[in-house]
């Protein structure tokens, strides 16, 4: 808006003004002087108003002008359609990616947890047991096993004696009570976790759409659909994308938050925190931030508006309590004697263990507080792991840099180093806000992972993922924006070599190792990456097509499914001599002698460096077969079965 403008506008209220005045005059007898001067003051306020409205809309043509179309021109009605067109694609992405999974699925069996967590699930429904298996919250679980509910009748679990083994025993009767209905109780859990993961998807294109834009968007999403990774792990009943979601949905809210704080926002926040605690007890991490949020806010507010904040984080934490106790049904059951029991083996003060759960357990439910406590006595004997040919049990630091580094596609391992790269030199050169939102929650998760002594996977490090992906797409609409057509080739160089090392290994994913890795698999890595378990149906379909109903091997997962696959499965590791089978299956994780169990004297598994090699004979003989490049197997002989 030029100056004769706001001089024509000035002049014309200044004469409006004066017109009113002299009018009020001459009714001078009529009216009051108090009258008049409210009259007057009134009018004034009505043509001030007029004023800045007419100045608003002819800035705003002016601004329209110099930086974009107006709200009805050609040009904005454009910018509407590519709009409408981003969300279509983004829809059309999160579409192939659910074929994705629904086909894998329908090929692939339960893995290795799948077989526990279902169970686990189906029992907090019927029966309330929420401690089976407590060492994972119970929102997944419960989730996965609806449809379970509508294919199965409830049945009473065999009681616990004091034995803490006898806690895993749950899940053998409910398989065997059901064995007529495992392919359909495997396949509906797993495709529960389908949209669970297609939700994950969107929340990456909604938050990197609002940190940098529609084509940042589109791109994270695209990062997202083809990782070998979240393709793996998105059709499976655990915790760990699920997980990922819950930790992405918290910082969104949290970003929402701060943008303009209000008693609804801080009611979101609070259930934010509380469903990522209910979804991963690794997600612990999170709640801090929650008091300190509130605690800088109070700083910020004015004085008159200090107490807005503590009425913030009391309705925040109310919530964070009323979500965990919904997930548990509000159960507080006393700890039963198994658990007792496990409690007194890993502790060398199980009194003081036992009272630490008891006090808080009026507020909180009893095996939510004692499945903190053994994540952090898991975490603290460690998990026997191998990594790049070494063996242990207490982890290494730099293990999740080096299973991401392996586990992903070189494509999108180098635009993640490079927008890392990026992100940090926009922060230190230009403060952006939006480059903070994306590297605070990855430094917070790298740093409680990488002091993690559970090192037997990347999945537990998938929180990290969706802000990598949210990283990349920003990078690459930056690079567009400032070279188009450089930032067009390397946006298609990797997005094309992503898809195409995603449809090469499709559907196996699980054990997928990059062009990093020069050998087999199980040399890098050992447990969840690189077998679980999944591969056992086509396994058990190989051997049945050659009249094999009888094996041995060691498998995880094999030693359960294999039997309502229709091969009967004789364990390597089973006390005494196994019968001879003509063929031996092996997985790439016990190749590897990570998961080789622990076994008496004399059994040849009764040292770390005999359990290590139990299997070195077979790493050097060539298999007959390798299913979804993590089962190996070997012929022995020609007997008949």
């Amino acid at each position: 808006m030029n100056t004769d403008s706001h001089r024509w506008i000035g002049a014309r209220s200044v004469s409006i003004c004066v017109h009113q005045w002299f009018s009020n005059s001459h009714c001078f007898c009529a009216r009051s002087k108090f009258d008049r001067f409210v009259n007057f003051v009134r009018t004034k306020k009505l043509l001030n108003a007029t004023m800045v409205t007419k100045s608003a809309k002819a800035l705003e043509i002016d601004v329209g002008r110099a930086e974009g179309p107006a709200v009805n021109s050609p040009a904005s009605q454009g910018s509407l359609r590519r709009s409408r067109s981003g969300y279509v694609i983004c829809a059309l992405l999160l579409l192939a990616l659910g074929a994705s999974y629904v086909a894998a699925i329908s090929r692939k069996t339960l893995t290795n947890d799948e077989l526990v967590h279902i169970p686990a699930g189906y029992y907090y429904w019927t029966l309330g047991a929420f401690q089976l298996n407590n060492e994972h919250p119970p929102l997944v679980k419960l989730w996965a096993s609806l449809p379970v509910l509508l294919l199965s009748k409830a049945e009473r679990i065999p009681p616990a004696d004091r034995s803490p083994q006898d806690r895993w025993e749950f899940y053998g009767p409910f398989w065997q009570q059901r064995a007529q209905d495992f392919q359909s109780l495997a396949f509906w859990p797993r495709i529960m976790m389908v949209p669970v993961t297609l939700a994950l998807g969107l929340l990456v294109f909604l938050y990197a759409r609002k940190l940098f834009g529609m084509a940042a968007g589109l791109l994270a999403l695209a990062f997202l659909c083809l990782e070998p990774t979240i393709l793996a792990h998105g059709r499976i009943v655990h915790t760990d994308v699920p997980g990922a979601l819950a930790y992405l949905a918290f910082f969104f809210l949290l970003h929402r938050y701060i943008e303009r704080p209000s008693f609804n926002r801080a009611v979101w926040l609070g259930a934010g925190g509380g469903l990522a605690t209910i979804t991963k007890f690794s997600m612990i991490v999170l709640l801090p931030l929650l008091p300190l949020t509130f605690f800088i806010q109070t700083f910020r507010s004015g004085s008159r508006e200090r107490t807005r904040p503590a009425l913030h984080f009391g309705a925040a934490l109310l919530m964070v309590l009323l979500v965990i106790n919904v997930a548990y049904f509000f159960e507080r059951p006393p700890l039963n004697a198994t658990d007792r029991a496990i409690t007194a083996g890993q502790s060398q003060q199980p009194e003081r263990i036992l009272s630490w759960i008891g006090a808080p357990a009026k507020g909180l439910p009893t095996y939510f507080l004692f499945g903190l406590y053994n994540v952090a006595a898991h975490n603290q004997y460690g998990h026997a792991a191998s990594l790049l040919g070494m063996q242990g049990t207490k982890g290494w630091w730099y293990y999740f840099p080096v299973a991401l580094a392996l586990k992903t596609t070189i494509s999108f391992l180098f635009i993640s180093i490079v927008s890392l790269v990026w992100s940090v030199y926009r922060v230190v050169r230009d403060r952006s806000i939006g480059h903070v939102a994306v590297l605070a929650p990855i430094a917070l998760y790298c740093a409680a992972a990488m002091t993690s002594h559970i090192n037997i996977g990347v999945r537990h490090f998938l929180p990290v993922f969706p802000f990598l992906f949210i990283l990349g797409g920003g990078f690459l609409q930056a690079v567009l924006i400032r070279r188009r057509s450089a930032g067009v080739a390397l946006a298609a160089v990797v997005l094309a070599w992503s898809l195409f090392e995603a449809v090469r290994v499709f559907p196996d994913y699980t054990a997928y190792l990059n062009q990093l890795a020069r050998g087999p698999e199980w040399h890098y890595l050992s447990d969840s990456n690189v077998e679980w378990g999944d591969d056992v149906q086509d396994l058990a379909a190989y051997l049945k097509s050659r009249g094999i109903t009888r094996i041995r091997g060691a498998l995880l997962g094999g030693w359960l499914s294999m039997s309502y696959l229709g091969v009967e499965y004789l364990n390597l590791f089973a006390e005494g001599e196994p019968p001879e089978t003509d063929y031996v299956a092996i997985g790439a994780s016990f190749l590897n002698g990570s998961t080789v169990p622990f076994g008496g004297p004399n059994s040849g598994r009764d040292t770390d460096e005999q359990r290590a090699n139990y299997f070195a004979a077979y790493r050097t003989r060539v298999p007959e077969a390798i299913f979804g490049r993590s089962i190996y197997l070997y012929r022995i002989g020609n007997r008949g079965q």
